[in-house]
């Protein structure tokens, strides 16, 4: 199922693992910054909760990210892409209702977007505080700052750049490797803590065993981000990279670990984070450097997720559409103006409200859970209908995943009063958004009556031939959302026969169709009326952004050059003043109508659906329409008219 999108996709060299390194493993290889920190926190040290801990994180990355999603949810790529709605367009056919956790996997992946650069970026720049004369130094106008610069430069794309990402996570991971080694050696017996009882006597024996769950969990948050990055680098790669990733990881989490064993027991970490005091005080400002860099490298990551999972949410119909760049020539590299405000601003709230990276953690991780828990749903449903899997293997894979991460969803409800409601409010929000928009959509569906275009050939021949009428445009075209062939929207003939008739030498009805593969791009043409009257569709994969006017153009040069539909011998509308084709296209936007009366719930989401519509781009826009070729009618959506009212006349005398 692996395609060759990008030159890297389906081959492994030394150039695509590299690349691998820097684009995939950015939010969970730069977990080791806060993990141990947030486990221990301000209990003292000892060996059932430092060994403990350490085994849960083992395990917990053994079966969440290596067992569920470098082995089985990979498995789950469209063409090559990942990610929860790329996995919800591999299986929507298979349940009527699968559009609805779907969104809420969404919700809480973006809700998580928000917190992670915070979180990463604070935990570098706050280890200035271990270089003596910093010890009180502030760090939130060094993490706002840092974090401004990178969401700036957004707009210039990171093909540049991105090209350092590979070699700086491979420094990275090389130092986490290095600096827990060194540790191990003084206290080699931590190796003891990968033996699985320990982390069963944690959770039975440890006091607050299970409720530091949910710091545990912070280990594997990067494993959703990770599957999103599919499409970038390719199954192999991630799968290759993954096992160096995992020993550099477990060798720097037991390399704190063991540090703090050297403490002695009862020891208080008096706010100090051992990923920091492993290093040796020479070596302080490089590794900071190079921590800050990685935290870079996942915030990036992250921010360039987001931009997909919206521009997808859009092609899907469920968020509102907005303007999107293209802000180099690499395939697949968008930039999304709005979506970039709404991360700067959450971002910067973020790390004004909690401050420092031990008050972000109790909000961090909440989210994640939920969108886990929607992925392994909708994996079940990719590993029974569209591999053939055993049902009660696949309900045994269920299970396992179910109760990892119901007990890490429960261990993290305490961090609701925490900070924790903060990317619930958040994920309700962006929810709140989706529903609204997918629903307004519906409704306006429902009320777009499709008819016979077969009915009206004769007339619309007619009203071409009918030099009475001002032509209009040579070629007039129409956007129709009917997928069928003879069917068109009833309100493009009204329109086309309106007060004043729309004459022109060709009518064209041009259906844009979203694929549920990411890259498709391909047409087909349909004649209905010889010369006069054309269907076409344009296939477009979910993860391109619509040019529709480019595309109408080179199918028409396709069809004259192919000398097909007799093109090549009639007028195009050029003149000697102007060579340009004579192209006009239609597109008919509806508004709500004030004839409606709403139920409070009705007026709420329609209402809404329509700020929003408003808010965000146009439809020409959305299309990649041209302002000059395009004319916009409008027409009322009457969804519940007013048909109860008293009008009385008053009798003059």
């Amino acid at each position: 199922m692996e395609n060759a999108k990008n030159g890297f996709n389906s081959k492994v060299s030394a150039a695509t693992l590299l690349i691998a390194l820097g684009i995939i493993y950015g939010d969970i290889g730069t977990s080791p910054l806060y993990v141990l920190k947030a486990i221990i926190g301000d209990r003292p040290i000892e060996e059932l909760l430092v060994y403990g801990g350490i085994s849960c994180v083992f395990w917990t990355i053994t079966f969440q990210t290596t067992f569920k999603y470098i082995y089985l949810t990979l498995k789950a790529d469209n063409k090559g892409e990942g990610g929860i709605l790329s996995l919800y367009a591999l299986v929507r056919r298979y349940g009527k209702y699968l559009i609805f956790p779907t969104m809420l996997g969404a919700s809480t992946l973006l809700a998580d977007g928000i917190i992670t650069p915070p979180i990463s970026v604070a935990s570098a720049v706050e280890g200035l505080r271990n270089i003596q004369g910093l010890e009180h130094i502030p760090t939130v106008p060094i993490v706002i700052f840092i974090l401004s610069i990178l969401f700036f430069f957004q707009r210039y794309g990171t093909h540049k750049v991105g090209a350092t990402f590979g070699p700086a996570m491979l420094v990275w991971f090389g130092m986490l490797s290095t600096l827990g080694i060194t540790q191990i050696i003084e206290h080699p017996t931590i190796l003891k803590a990968l033996n699985p009882m320990y982390a069963y006597h944690f959770l039975t024996e440890y006091p607050t065993g299970f409720v530091l769950l949910g710091a545990v969990f912070l280990s594997t948050t990067g494993a959703e981000a990770l599957y999103s990055d599919l499409g970038h680098c390719g199954r192999k790669n991630i799968r290759i990279t993954w096992g160096l990733v995992k020993i550099c990881l477990m060798i720097n989490y037991m390399g704190q670990a063991a540090w703090l064993m050297n403490l002695g027991e009862g020891t208080l970490l008096d706010g100090r984070n051992p990923f920091f005091e492993i290093m040796p005080q020479w070596f302080l400002i490089i590794g900071i450097v190079i921590a800050t860099s990685a935290a870079i490298i996942a915030s990036q990551a992250m921010i360039s997720g987001s931009y997909t999972l919206v521009n997808e949410a859009m092609n899907m119909n469920f968020w509102p559409r907005v303007a999107v760049r293209q802000p180099s020539e690499v395939k697949g590299q968008i930039y999304i103006p709005s979506v970039n405000v709404m991360l700067w601003l959450g971002c910067i709230l973020i790390v004004l409200y909690f401050q420092n990276s031990s008050n972000m953690e109790a909000a961090y991780g909440l989210a994640i859970t939920v969108t886990m828990m929607v992925t392994t749903f909708l994996l079940s449903f990719f590993l029974l209908y569209r591999l053939g899997w055993n049902k009660w293997l696949v309900y045994a894979l269920v299970f396992l995943f179910a109760s990892i991460e119901i007990s890490f969803f429960i261990a993290n409800i305490h961090k609701f009063p925490e900070g924790g409601y903060i990317t619930i409010i958040i994920s309700a929000f962006y929810i709140f958004i989706m529903y609204t928009i997918y629903s307004g959509r519906k409704i306006s569906n429902r009320f777009t009556k499709f008819v016979d275009l077969g009915r009206y050939a004769p007339e619309i021949t007619t009203l071409s031939n009918d030099e009475q009428i001002p032509k209009l445009s040579t070629h007039l075209i129409y956007l129709t959302k009917a997928n069928h062939r003879g069917e068109i929207e009833e309100k493009i003939i009204k329109s086309i026969f309106s007060k004043k008739p729309k004459r022109a030498d060709v009518y064209w009805f041009v259906h844009i169709h979203r694929t549920t593969e990411p890259y498709t791009l391909s047409y087909d043409v349909s004649e209905l009326v010889d010369d006069k009257v054309i269907k076409v569709t344009i296939n477009v994969g979910f993860r391109i952004q619509p040019r529709t006017e480019l595309y109408f153009k080179k199918i028409v040069q396709d069809l004259v050059s192919n000398k097909e539909l007799n093109l090549h011998i009639r007028p195009d509308g050029s003149t000697r003043y102007n060579h340009e084709p004579d192209f006009k296209f239609i597109v008919i936007d509806k508004y709500l109508s004030v004839e409606n009366e709403f139920t409070l719930n009705e007026g709420l989401m329609l209402n809404t659906y329509f700020f929003l519509k408003h808010l965000g781009t146009s439809d020409e826009k959305a299309f990649g329409l041209d302002k000059s070729d395009v004319i916009v009618e409008q027409i009322p959506l009457v969804y519940q008219p007013v048909n109860k009212f008293e009008l009385t006349r008053n009798i003059l005398n």
